[in-house]
């Protein structure tokens, strides 16, 4: 995955880094193994030029608190792959400070291609579904399901069942779950304001 460690300087390079993620990131000695065999690269990565001032931004731009649970992010670069996709999310209509909650609560949005993924999802979410662009702001994990495999297949059954599932509700479930909420949705009555169903029948009555 990153031969470079091959030649890597132990001394000047693999063990300030090791130091860096341990220290500063907070990387437990349990978790450390784990962190670098995902993400071999931050080995091979400067921590003052690169690890550090990056680590600094996700904290305090961006907010995340415990950057040891997203230690990959480090190894990105802040110019060309963090700040395009911020850019991306208040050309789209976000302001700065909602498109920074979003990174915040799910910081892989970071690693998701604008023109693969983030583009097309978008354009699906407005157009065919004419969803509201809060629902992204509250459940920007919308962006990691496959459009084709699973967010498609599962809009158009609710639209033939005349359900509109909230996006945690019609994206997380397994397939057979799915079905049970879609059958439960057409079957019942109206469910009580506490259910999770309640907000997906006022919506769907809302707009019929």
């Amino acid at each position: 995955m990153c031969p470079e460690i091959l030649t890597a300087p132990i001394s000047t390079t693999l063990r300030p880094a090791v130091t860096f993620l341990l220290r500063e990131v907070h990387v437990t000695g349990e978790n450390l193994p784990g962190v670098l065999r995902r993400r071999p690269r931050l080995l091979t990565k400067c921590v003052d030029k690169h690890l550090r001032p990056t680590l600094y931004f996700l904290q305090s731009s961006i907010g995340i608190e415990d950057v040891s649970k997203c230690t990959s992010l480090l190894s990105c670069s802040v110019e060309t792959k963090f700040i395009p996709r911020l850019d991306y999310f208040q050309r789209i209509g976000f302001s700065r400070r909602d498109a920074k909650v979003m990174f915040r609560r799910f910081p892989s949005l970071f690693c998701y291609s604008i023109e693969e993924n983030l583009e097309p999802k978008f354009d699906y979410f407005v157009v065919e579904m004419g969803r509201e662009m809060m629902e992204l702001n509250v459940f920007p994990q919308y962006f990691s399901f496959s459009l084709e495999k699973r967010i498609k297949p599962r809009h158009m059954m609710c639209v033939e069942k005349g359900v509109c599932l909230s996006l945690p509700v019609m994206l997380k479930s397994h397939e057979s779950r799915f079905r049970d909420r879609l059958e439960v949705c057409c079957s019942s009555s109206m469910p009580v304001r506490q259910s999770p169903f309640w907000y997906c029948t006022k919506f769907d009555h809302n707009v019929t």
